[in-house]
């Protein structure tokens, strides 16, 4: 069973982190090597997320659930590593449950399972 100190859990996080701050202040410069090769995806990961939450457009989605959703994209879509699916979607929804609201697991992992069902993925 995998612990919140586990490194990758960890460095997921701190992505996760940048990622919210930098929706608040564009520009600013994210403090993780992920959280950068998230954002220079980042018009292509919200294009899915778009095609995957259709009844939710990205300025709807709370700024928390949507950089753990464009964590999990980008390691499900444009990560070179392989990580089983089913790894990052359960480290998303844990992370959801660390920081979101009540309903953000099941959003993102409703979105998530979307993407996996119409678009496939690299790091399966």
């Amino acid at each position: 069973m995998k612990k919140r100190s586990d490194p990758r859990h960890l460095a997921r996080v701190k992505a996760v982190k940048a990622l919210f701050a930098n929706s608040f202040s564009e520009g600013k410069s994210t403090s993780t090597d992920l959280s950068q090769k998230v954002l220079a995806n980042q018009t292509k990961i919200d294009k899915l997320i778009a095609q995957n939450a259709p009844a939710w457009p990205l300025s709807q989605i709370a700024p928390i659930d949507l950089a753990i959703l464009r964590l999990a994209v980008y390691e499900l879509q444009f990560s070179t590593k392989k990580e089983p699916y089913k790894v990052i979607i359960d480290e998303a929804v844990e992370i959801a449950k660390q920081y979101g609201t009540n309903s953000s697991p099941s959003f993102i992992n409703g979105v998530l399972g979307s993407i996996i069902k119409k678009e496939g993925t690299k790091s399966s």
